[in-house]
């Protein structure tokens, strides 16, 4: 409970000695108010029973002396006994002391208003030389696909760790993304001098990202959010997507763009800031949450929050990295169509889809990409599979429709329109290197099983003679086949679920052959080796164990709904932060024909 009646305005004259004297104002003088005195004692005085000293201010001089927390919590009851002063003084340290602790324990630090991560953190985690690799590795293979860092500041923000929660957590959580993706491995050498023994990359980065959770506890990052709190939230979703622990990933990428709006980056007037590199940060970062959440709420089925209220980043804003603002922007280009009005209909949230508006987004998607890409070989690789995955998505939301057409005069409208996916999804990926493509991570393999999956159940129920003396979707689907199987990742988790998909949808297709699996260019996939995916259920029902036919509703076809089986995403790597790089362009510059 708190004091019910605080002191008034007071004349505090200072005397030569340095001393101040309370004087009241005459009560017959208009332009005053007389003082109040405090009507009760704190929590430490009353439980003392002694007078409290605390002339307006908190905390009172006796909890100063006696290093005591002043608050007014306790409620009022009758004067008892008198006890030892001395013996309560102790009982009350004694309890404070134990509330401390645990506090701690739970990483909230009360008595550090700083925040400070010095009696938080788990020491001999990291190593300087391991939080350099993982940086490089965002510069060398993320950045081109989330050009949101600036390598200056994020070695300012490493400096900062020691002092600052926020930074210490943005850090840890950065090394924990950069740790858990495939292809990142720590050499044996850098667990010198740590706590931890060897291990892989995965198990550290596990380790970290418990570690970031914890210590940010000790920091209301909800009521006081920075950029460094949206970009740690968004490194949460990153980590946990690629975990394949998608309740957890969708409640960090929430929380990312809700302290996105609490922080008003979806206004345009909050970006007029005096350092330029930062305006530029926050505004990619912002764009980079906007293509993600769209990405993720069109495979698992989620509402939208960002919407394109600011403006996009311009070229000129970075000479140095005109390439890969080009291909960002291009990506922007990409999502933006799929708004409320498309997102709503593909949840079943909205009515009123027709046909002209699906074929008109068709061709959107058609036209949005020119032939000749001006960027980077890894963005390339992200805009060809982009695009084409989500003309599978409209044309999937055309078939629950019941809008396609066997006779349709637009082929985009057609049944036969996903074998014209999948055969130009082939033929980009044939231009790409697999390094290139590895670097997006599960993102990528979802997007391919996702057109492989609508891909196969087209083929199940178009005449098979039909594409039997030419190059079509049999060698179209092995191909996707073994893209997932050869992709780091794929193997273990997708494929499987893919040949059984397969072998349930075109086990009675005359004239078919069930492929084998595809043999794997590696003795051992890494990635897949995690403990973290053994006897997880995947993240999208099996679409084999429910027995029924697809699209049973519509009698010419039989294509089962992505929505059973879709899986959300990330299109572009992770976010970072108000960091810029001094981009050397380790990934080279890519021109990708159509």
């Amino acid at each position: 409970m708190l004091i019910s009646t605080l002191p008034g305005p007071v004349e505090v004259p200072v005397s030569s000695r340095g001393h101040s004297n309370v004087k009241k104002m005459p009560e017959s003088s208009s332009s005053t108010t007389p003082t109040t005195s405090v009507k009760r004692a704190c929590d430490a005085c009353h439980r003392r029973k002694v007078k409290c000293i605390g002339e307006g201010t908190r905390p009172c001089k006796n909890c100063t002396s006696a290093g005591l927390a002043c608050t007014y919590n306790a409620v009022p009851l009758k004067k008892g006994p008198k006890g030892s002063r001395a013996k309560v003084i102790s009982e009350l340290r004694e309890n404070q002391r134990q509330s401390r602790l645990a506090a701690k324990r739970h990483g909230i630090d009360f008595d550090n208003p700083t925040h400070s991560p010095a009696d938080l953190k788990t020491a001999g985690l990291l190593s300087m030389d391991m939080i350099t690799s993982c940086v490089d590795y965002y510069f060398a293979h993320l950045y081109p696909t989330q050009p949101i860092l600036h390598r200056q500041k994020v070695g300012e923000t490493i400096g900062q760790m020691e002092n600052n929660i926020e930074a210490y957590c943005l850090v840890v959580s950065l090394c924990a993304y950069m740790m858990i993706q495939p292809n990142m491995v720590i050499p044996p050498e850098a667990f010198e001098g740590l706590e931890v023994p060897p291990q892989s990359s995965l198990q550290l980065g596990h380790t970290l990202l418990e570690e970031a959770l914890r210590v940010r506890k000790g920091h209301n990052y909800i009521e006081n959010p920075s950029i460094w709190s949206v970009i740690t939230s968004f490194f949460f979703f990153g980590s946990y997507f690629c975990l394949d622990r998608q309740n957890t990933a969708w409640f960090h990428l929430r929380e990312a763009t809700t302290l996105a709006q609490i922080m008003g980056m979806h206004d345009e007037v909050n970006y007029q800031l005096e350092d330029i590199v930062e305006s530029s940060r926050r505004r990619r970062l912002y764009w980079l949450l906007f293509v993600t959440e769209r990405a993720y709420a069109l495979q698992q089925h989620k509402p939208l929050t960002l919407h394109a209220t600011i403006n996009l980043p311009t070229l000129d804003e970075d000479p140095a990295e005109t390439v890969e603002l080009n291909g960002f922007i291009h990506l922007v280009h990409l999502f933006r169509p799929f708004d409320d009005t498309f997102v709503g209909l593909w949840n079943k949230a909205r009515v009123g889809c027709t046909t002209e508006w699906l074929a008109r987004l068709q061709q959107q998607l058609s036209d949005a990409l020119p032939t000749y890409l001006q960027c980077t070989e890894s963005q390339a690789v992200d805009l060809r599979t982009s695009q084409q995955w989500l003309r599978t998505m409209v044309w999937q939301l055309s078939i629950s429709h019941g809008f396609l057409s066997s006779a349709a005069a637009d082929n985009a409208m057609s049944f036969k329109f996903p074998i014209e996916v999948s055969r130009d999804l082939v033929q980009s990926a044939t231009q790409f290197t697999q390094a290139s493509m590895e670097v997006h991570g599960i993102g990528l393999i979802e997007k391919l099983f996702d057109v492989a999956c609508t891909l196969t159940d087209v083929m199940s129920v178009i005449p098979h003679e039909q594409y039997t003396f030419e190059f079509g979707p049999r060698d179209y689907l092995n191909q996707l086949m073994s893209l997932i199987s050869t992709l780091r990742g794929g193997r273990q988790r997708y494929l499987p679920l893919l040949m059984q998909k397969i072998n349930d949808t075109m086990a009675n297709t005359p004239g078919y052959t069930i492929p084998a699996i595809p043999p794997s260019i590696r003795g051992e996939d890494l990635y897949d080796g995690s403990p973290s995916h053994s006897g997880d259920s995947t993240p999208f029902g099996s679409p084999l164990s429910s027995g029924a036919r697809p699209f049973g509703g519509y009698p010419e076809m039989a294509v089962s709904s992505a929505m059973q089986y879709s899986q959300a995403p990330i299109p572009v790597s992770a976010p970072g932060g108000m960091f810029e790089d001094d981009y050397s362009g380790s990934q080279a510059k890519y021109e990708s024909s159509g």
